[in-house]
């Protein structure tokens, strides 16, 4: 017979192991705050980033329809319209522009339908006929502009 040590006695627990239920609670608070502060976030807003976003979206469908004229290889029209505040870039369906910005476009007689609508054309050698459209907010005005004899698209600032 071979001697082997007894077993030391385990430890008695007096309660059961876990969270109470004031730690549930709490944790439960924490995550429920956290949740309205990330719900209830918003960016701040700027007029400036309004105005320079819209110029951005203008600018990026000027250069579609400069696209699409030199693949299509036929003349293409931006056409904006001011009093109703929205453009086309050829056959897309018209979109909205926001109703706060004064807009002003500059473009050569023949593009112009009426006093409230014109259009700047593009060429399927990538020409256009030019012009520049003024975004306006305030004190704060950009400009996107397309350059007649190579349909090149920019945005500036306006003083």
């Amino acid at each position: 017979m071979t001697w082997r040590p007894k077993a030391a006695p385990r430890p008695t627990t007096s309660g059961a192991a876990g969270f109470t239920l004031i730690e549930m609670i709490v944790v439960l608070a924490i995550m429920a705050f956290a949740l309205v502060l990330i719900v209830g976030y918003k960016p701040p807003w700027s007029r400036g980033f309004e105005i320079r976003t819209t110029a951005a979206e203008i600018a990026a469908h000027l250069r579609l329809a400069r696209s699409e004229a030199i693949a299509t290889n036929r003349p293409i029209a931006f056409e904006l319209d001011l009093r109703r505040h929205r453009y086309r870039a050829g056959m897309a369906p018209p979109r909205p522009l926001p109703a706060e910005l004064a807009l002003r476009l500059l473009t050569i007689g023949g593009q112009r339908e009426n006093a409230d609508v014109g259009a700047i054309r593009f060429n399927p050698d990538g020409s256009s006929t030019g012009g520049r459209i003024v975004l306006a907010d305030g004190s704060q005005r950009v400009a996107v502009g397309v350059d007649w004899l190579t349909g090149r698209v920019t945005i500036a600032d306006v003083r």
